[in-house]
């Protein structure tokens, strides 16, 4: 797309990571499905470029999109961030699920101002924006999964409240405690919808550039969700499309997330600035949908 290319740079930390990482997770969720990938510049423009020819691609005809790359609001211009949430509105209308990472930098999004800040394009209100948890386990059950932090240095799950896009009306009367336990009503977007485990101490196997290595972070969440939900395309044969309103209509269908926190965001009951409605029930989720 835009003459971008596939050119491995041999970096298994860097963007071959990314991309394989996306892939691998979705293979192992969804085996028999058709995995496509976008190559563009790494521009404004090539990004854009890159998720409008998955939207419109006729000949592939994807069912779910899975976005693992993105931003703080704040380094992305009004005019670039309105033309991605137009192609993913466009992707909603034509029944395509568009999954996005909310980011590895916790509250802060990265940004050394002080202030709080979202990732983009997770924070468009027709993205499904998946953030991360820790999460432990048994052999036969969860033992234990509460937000994904860290610390400094170890990454956190993005989320947070927008600072550009308005609160979408599946979110409306959603609040987001602060870290002390003052709740705020939503005034704009929250972020994230939804998680799972992120946490590389409990990461992913993949191998890239012919290395074996763990990863984890939210660019692991999304194609987690990505996978899923192709799944689930393929066993009731209709496209889930535009999520959002359903699982907020339906929250009993997600594992909800009732501790720890991601920097200045806490956990809570019900829908919050960490990990959004929670991590999917595998049992309950299809039916919802």
């Amino acid at each position: 797309m835009d003459h971008g290319n596939n050119v491995p740079t041999g970096d298994v930390n860097g963007p071959d990571g990314e991309v394989m990482l996306d892939i691998e997770v979705v293979g192992s969720i969804a085996p028999a499905a058709s995995i496509v990938v976008y190559f563009a510049p790494n521009t404004d423009a090539g990004f854009h470029d890159a998720v409008a020819a998955a939207i419109h691609d006729t000949t592939n005809k994807p069912s779910v999109i899975s976005i693992s790359w993105g931003g703080a609001e704040s380094t992305w211009t009004a005019q670039a961030m309105t033309a991605m949430d137009d192609a993913f509105q466009a992707a909603a209308a034509m029944g395509i699920t568009v999954c996005v990472a909310s980011g590895d930098n916790g509250s802060t999004d990265g940004v050394s101002d002080g202030n709080d800040h979202v990732d983009f394009p997770a924070s468009s209100p027709y993205a499904l924006g998946c953030g991360g948890t820790s999460l432990r386990a048994n052999q036969t059950a969860i033992t234990s999964e509460v937000v994904w932090n860290g610390g400094a240095n170890g990454g956190a799950s993005g989320g947070g409240i927008s600072s550009f896009f308005p609160t979408p009306g599946w979110q409306m009367g959603k609040k987001a405690t602060h870290r002390g336990g003052a709740s705020v009503a939503l005034t704009k977007r929250g972020v994230p919808d939804v998680a799972a485990d992120a946490d590389p101490a409990t990461g992913y196997n993949v191998r890239i550039d012919g290395t074996d290595t763990v990863i984890g972070g939210t660019s692991a969440v999304a194609p987690l969700w990505a996978g899923l939900i192709a799944r689930i395309n393929q066993t009731t044969g209709t496209p889930a499309g535009y999520l959002n309103p359903m699982l907020y209509s339906r929250p009993q269908a997600l594992r909800d997330i009732i501790s720890g926190s991601n920097g200045d965001f806490e956990a809570a009951k019900g829908w919050d600035a960490c990990t959004g409605l929670g991590t999917p029930n595998g049992a309950a989720l299809p039916g919802a949908i």
